[in-house]
């Protein structure tokens, strides 16, 4: 089972885009631009056709702690990605900037592909979905993606 994907049972799996490689190495849970051939980093919701970057649950066959993280294994650049095709309502773990985050928080798209708190005039990409707290730069929380639109 897929981990950045986390919307439960019964919920159409997203569509996912498989024949890109990455254009550098990004950790899952980052926000990506789908190029003709690669998969670059995002820093901001507009400019492209955006993803969120997949775990490869196949590097820990045995689980967590038996072998390396998937979600904390960075794709190396040159290699194969999976990037899911967000739309309203799905939830995912994505890499957030340091900060503190509540319930309902609206989200867009900043440095390094990670989700930051959403100022006037940002596009919102998702809302913060689980308890609120201080998190560490990189660290995955849940969000659920929204129908975009401009904070006012």
């Amino acid at each position: 089972m897929n981990r950045i994907f986390r919307s439960g049972s019964g919920v159409p799996r997203p569509r996912t885009i498989t024949d890109k490689l990455l254009a550098a190495a990004l950790l899952p849970g980052t926000a990506v631009f789908i190029g003709a051939t690669q998969l670059t980093q995002a820093t901001t919701v507009s400019g492209g056709r955006l993803a969120i970057l997949g775990d490869r649950d196949y590097y820990s066959p045995g689980g967590i702690g038996l072998a390396t993280d998937p979600l904390m294994t960075p794709y190396a650049a040159g290699e194969s990605g999976v990037a899911y095709l967000p739309k309203p309502d799905d939830e995912f773990a994505m890499a957030l900037a340091a900060g503190t985050y509540t319930v309902g928080q609206e989200l867009t798209v900043g440095a390094a592909g990670r989700l930051t708190a959403a100022a006037s005039g940002n596009i919102v990409m998702a809302h913060y979905d689980q308890a609120g707290k201080t998190v560490a730069a990189g660290e995955l929380a849940d969000v659920v993606i929204s129908n975009f639109y401009t904070k006012a």
